[in-house]
């Protein structure tokens, strides 16, 4: 009997292969009293076992090949730093000390304070770096416990080559470890497209899906399965026509992937001769191999959240100023433009401690450049440092989330004012630096012409503009089967900014997963996008399909969409529009 269970695609490719239930069994943490001159003993318990997961994370590490993509380090090296964070050590430390109470418990405790604040964060993004923070804490509480962190210790070489892992979740080191043994795929639980897990799949070409509830339920090990990284869908008990249609799928799709390494040195242009700008997004400074093996011209959104994330204090100017000038000096003189922190209502300036009171809807509360401005010698520091680093190439700054004139105006005369300073102090910066915004809220997209008349550029989030557009979140499992690209809402604004912008003469980009997604390419170049932004993994594909595309060609009525009322007919729609009739 075949079994068909639908999950989040968030790694695309087809495998084939037999079921490997990984069963991550949580450490049972109990609280209990110790006597006074027990305490430096347990003081010293947890050390040494945060000193042991840091051993097994760097031996990980070491098996990572030279040639792996930079992502593959950096999201070990990111929980390595969480094992030096003062918040998850030195915390715990204390809690033993004045509270008397085990290590396992003192380590929970605080595990929970930070999962709180994660969960309060409106930005999808970073709300999954709470998985960070679950993956690190249970590998010291099996340390504690004197169990053995399963994948690394007790799977032999070779057992999983060719297997699909079936588990409630992987930590990225999991991961690392299971693409050293070759596994064909694997299938979640829980994860969202953003978390590192699922980013380091696709650095790693690794078939995957997500969201799968209780998916070990319904999957005995050893049985074999069919999995769709694209779609999602999870097959099992498939008949042999199903088997020889995905096998053929499976050739097909390696010799996609191969063939796309042809396009990285040609020029972005459809066959109209209609020229188009493919940028890409970044987040950590290692990020830059990637985007150079992705042939991009340049970085579309650069986040700069990584700077205030696990510390204790802001990031000072010099450290600003180091970073970003790593980042552009690295990018050989195309454009980088740093976005302003995007922080959450709850992630304010002392690093992720709540202040003041509790925020009822985060998502509606003090957020990117409503806590820039709310907190101006924070956000005056980083557009200094911004400036400082203009000098070693090109850079542009663009401000997140404006929805009114006041609030660019007023982001505006503040760098102003930093240009000022730096001209007393006689520091270097680039005089004709570009500004611009991200339409990501309703209230920006409807008031696009009033923005694309005050900035160099405007670049849409697709991500929270069709969120807010909605109401919905879309890492909210209970809601996010209503997050809809094609929703006529949603293009009619991406619509009206692009509008805007051809008529006042200013570049619209888009940053936002849409502008990855090959099923939405033709549809963007026809309603006018000329500057795509994306993760460097997609960008070979997307101008493989601009290459080949002319826009002659499309369906006469392809712009209907916009005013479409139900989802079948703009699926209907959108198929002929990547499938047009030459």
């Amino acid at each position: 009997m075949t079994l068909e269970l639908q999950g989040i695609g968030v790694s695309r490719g087809i495998a084939i292969g037999r079921a490997h239930i990984l069963f991550h069994n949580k450490p049972d943490v109990r609280e209990y009293l110790i006597p006074a001159f027990e305490i430096e003993q347990e003081v010293d318990r947890l050390i040494n076992a945060t000193e042991q997961a840091r051993e097994q994370l760097k031996s990980i590490r070491n098996q990572i090949p030279a040639n792996a993509p930079a992502d593959v380090a950096s999201f070990i090296d990111t929980h390595l730093l969480m094992l030096s964070d003062s918040s998850l050590t030195k915390v715990p430390i204390e809690m033993i000390k004045t509270r008397r109470c085990n290590a396992e418990w003192a380590l929970q405790l605080q595990r929970d304070a930070l999962i709180n604040v994660f969960n309060e964060m409106d930005d999808p993004y970073l709300r999954t770096r709470q998985d960070d923070v679950d993956h690190v804490v249970n590998r010291i509480h099996r340390i504690l416990a004197d169990e053995h962190v399963v994948v690394d210790h007790e799977i032999p070489d070779g057992r999983l080559k060719g297997h699909i892992i079936i588990a409630e979740d992987l930590t990225p080191a999991d991961t690392v470890l299971m693409q050293h043994q070759e596994i064909a795929a694997f299938v979640t639980e829980h994860g969202g497209a953003t978390s590192h897990t699922t980013i380091l799949a696709r650095s790693l070409g690794i078939p995957a899906i997500v969201g799968i509830e209780s998916v070990r339920r319904y999957i005995q090990d050893n049985e074999p399965l069919i999995i769709d990284g694209t779609t999602g869908m999870l097959i099992a008990g498939a008949d042999e026509t199903t088997i020889t249609e995905y096998q053929q799928r499976l050739i097909a799709f390696e010799q996609h992937i191969a063939s796309l390494s042809r396009f990285k040195s040609q020029p972005t242009k459809t066959q109209d001769n209609k020229e188009i700008t493919l940028l890409v997004n970044a987040e950590l400074p290692e990020d830059i191999q990637s985007i150079s093996n992705a042939g991009a011209e340049g970085i579309g959104l650069y986040r700069t959240e990584f700077l205030y994330m696990n510390r204790t204090s802001p990031p000072e100017e010099e450290e600003q100023l180091a970073a970003y000038r790593d980042v552009v000096e690295s990018m050989n003189s195309y454009p980088v433009t740093i976005r302003t922190f995007d922080l959450g209502a709850d992630k304010t300036v002392d690093g992720g401690r709540n202040i003041g009171p509790t925020v009822t809807n985060p998502a509606l509360g003090l957020r990117a450049i409503r806590l820039c401005l709310n907190q101006p010698s924070m956000f005056r520091t980083q557009l200094r440092a911004i400036l400082r680093a203009s000098v070693f190439g090109k850079i542009k700054i663009m401000f997140p989330m404006i929805s009114s004139l006041q609030e660019l105006t007023q982001a505006q005369r503040l760098l102003e004012m930093c240009k000022e300073e730096l001209d007393n102090e006689n520091l270097e910066y680039d005089r004709h630096i570009e500004t611009g915004v991200m339409i990501e809220i309703p209230a920006s997209a409807i008031c696009a012409e009033m923005f694309a008349q005050k900035v160099d550029f405007l670049s849409i989030g697709t991500n929270d503009l069709i969120q807010y557009t909605l109401a919905i979140d879309r890492i909210d499992d209970q809601v996010n089967y209503l997050y809809d690209p094609l929703h006529p809402a949603v293009l009619r604004l991406i619509q009206m900014t692009l509008e805007a912008g051809k008529k006042h003469n200013t570049p619209v980009s888009m940053c936002g997963e849409m502008a990855g997604d090959p099923k939405f390419t033709r549809l963007l170049l026809a309603m006018g996008l000329n500057n795509f932004s994306m993760h460097p993994n997609a960008l070979l594909e997307i101008k493989q399909i601009i290459n080949e595309t002319n826009l002659s060609y499309l369906p006469a009525n392809t712009l209907d969409i916009v005013n479409m009322a139900r989802r079948f007919d703009a699926e209907t729609l959108l198929e002929q529009i990547n499938n047009p009739k030459h």
